[in-house]
């Protein structure tokens, strides 16, 4: 027995003896199969590709679309064969990966086209299609990093090669398929037959990667209603490019060209900018319809309690009164906060609302009458009162903020001419590369870990072993009600996550390996390394960024 070990095949329960170096891919073909292909496999908690060869006993769990960390394998590998096949139909035409549109997909374009007729589309879904077919081997290598920059340069990789030469190392990994080759900061499938569920639509200038959804894997979101969404990201993206910050290695090229302090005045001047504009349509509301609430909705970490705030300075400007709500305090106490299909609290559930109190507390303040708001202590999951109370005059305006401030069951007693409804999140515009997009969620997440950590007395642990749960209630509760707004809100700043990045690494590193929460904590880890810290000295008091890191002039 001395050339076996032993596994413990978490999905199953099985105690398991295999051939010592058998790889994960020749293991799942021998497991009890899933509803869906393996895509990848927790080994000792750590995510690992089905390449991945056993020398030593382990714990294994195989992983699916059906996961959050299958749904990105499959993602990443779908834009790799997406690169082959865009190399092979457009030669020297280079392919960007935009952004996420709808639960499951992505916007992109290519170079050269100013708009990609469905003849095109149909063209490249079919090559994709036969590639994916040909179940193509997708290699790992780690090579001399020269060897690498090389290799991208040959391809044109231009973004990549800054990234590279500014995060320098002596090894770097390299993906190949086919002819191309590239890297996409996460684990891949071990061939391109994995691919099997996707759709090309013409969009705009561009087309819409639809892709399986995590909880439906065998079906597509085949239309996407989102335009005020893509119209931020598209002015955003556009700013960025603008400022000549499009990716991670112009940022770092900035930082380490002492040009950290400019980056942050730019951009909290575009965002003191926004905000005055979004002042400026709610005072016409105002005048014009006796507007009397704005509504604030976002996911979490989002920024909106800041946000709140700052619109809140602007609509003073005009001469308006703002009263500021946040919906978490209206939170039930934590014993009667509804749970969710794990048993887990489920704070994203409109039900974790004292709906009948908010909305007496409205219809009271609407008609004159004065009302103690309450507060709610994240600490000891009660809510408290502290004996102010609060009146409105005919100047005063509500700005409610929480996330479900854009369901229409949250208000059902006020008059929608009297709402203004605003939905923040942090579209992150500055990308990995071309074709690897930072996606929003890792962005909040690094938020929401230094803003628990600091206040509210949570470590790394109990936020990442949550987060799944926010992102299931996000996709329920919050997500299918953001074009409700009138006006969308980036608040995300493409220096932030360089900011970030000590606070956050301090926290993660506390993550133990002995828990499942460790490869997400691991990942994180990985992301962060490929940015260069900038120190917090020149962030203003006010900036968004100040309500997750310390330092705010304001009070939350």
């Amino acid at each position: 027995m001395a050339d076996t070990v032993q596994v413990i095949y978490e999905n199953s329960g099985e105690r398991i003896r295999i051939p010592m170096g058998t790889s994960l891919l020749e293991l799942s073909r021998k497991v009890p199969p899933g509803s869906h292909p393996f895509l990848a496999a927790y080994v000792n908690n750590r995510i690992r590709e089905l390449s991945y060869r056993i020398y030593t006993p382990v714990s294994l769990r195989f992983v699916d679309i059906t996961s959050f960390a299958g749904l990105r394998v499959y993602q990443r590998t779908s834009w790799f064969l997406l690169q082959l096949a865009t190399s092979e139909l457009y030669p020297g035409q280079r392919l960007h990966i935009r952004h996420s549109m709808g639960q499951s997909g992505f916007y992109c374009e290519i170079e050269g086209f100013d708009e990609f007729p469905a003849a095109e589309a149909a063209r490249l879904k079919e090559r994709m299609l036969r590639l994916a077919a040909a179940d193509m081997p997708i290699r790992r290598e780690k090579l001399p990093t020269d060897e690498v920059r090389a290799r991208y340069t040959e391809l044109g990789f231009d973004d990549k090669v800054a990234l590279l030469d500014t995060r320098p190392r002596l090894y770097s990994d390299l993906y190949t398929l086919g002819d191309t080759a590239g890297y996409f900061y996460g684990s891949l499938a071990p061939s391109t037959g994995y691919v099997t569920l996707f759709d090309i639509i013409p969009y705009y200038n561009g087309f819409y990667l639809s892709l399986p959804l995590r909880t439906a894997p065998d079906r597509l979101q085949q239309e996407v209603h989102q335009e005020k969404m893509f119209d931020i990201f598209r002015e955003y993206q556009s700013w960025v490019r603008i400022m000549g910050v499009p990716t991670v290695g112009d940022v770092n090229s900035k930082v380490l060209a002492g040009d950290a302090g400019g980056m942050i005045k730019l951009a909290e001047a575009f965002h003191e900018r926004k905000f005055a504009q979004t002042a400026d349509a709610i005072f016409e509301a105002n005048r014009t319809h006796g507007t009397r609430m704005v509504l604030i909705s976002g996911p979490s970490s989002s920024g909106k309690t800041t946000s709140a705030k700052r619109l809140g300075l602007q609509l003073g400007v005009l001469g308006l009164k703002p009263v500021l709500i946040s919906l978490d305090d209206y939170f039930v106490d934590r014993e009667r906060t509804p749970r969710d299909e794990n048993g887990e609290y489920d704070y994203e559930a409109l039900e974790a609302i004292d709906l009948e109190l908010f909305n007496d507390h409205l219809r009271r303040l609407m008609r004159g009458e004065s009302v103690d708001i309450p507060r709610y202590d994240f600490i000891t999951g009660r809510r408290t009162w502290h004996n102010a109370p609060l009146t409105l005059d005919e100047r005063s305006i509500l700005v409610i903020e929480g996330i479900h401030g854009l369901n229409p069951r949250l208000t059902p007693s006020i008059p929608d001419t009297q709402k203004f409804r605003i939905y923040i999140s942090c579209f992150t515009s500055v990308a990995m590369d071309n074709l690897s997009r930072i996606a929003t969620t890792d962005n909040r997440l690094l938020r929401r870990l230094t803003r628990d950590y600091r206040q509210r007395g949570s470590d790394a642990l109990a936020t990442l072993s949550r987060w799944a749960s926010v992102r299931r209630g996000e996709e329920r509760h919050i997500f299918p009600y953001q074009e409700n707004a009138d006006v969308m809100f980036n608040s995300s700043l493409f220096y932030e996550i360089s900011v970030l990045r000590p606070y956050a690494e301090k926290i993660l590193r506390e993550v133990p390996d002995t828990v499942p929460e460790f490869d997400e904590a691991r990942r994180m880890l990985k992301f962060l390394d490929n940015f260069i810290p900038i120190p917090p000295d020149e962030i203003p008091p006010t900036s968004i960024l100040r309500e997750f890191i310390g330092g705010s002039s304001f009070k939350y």
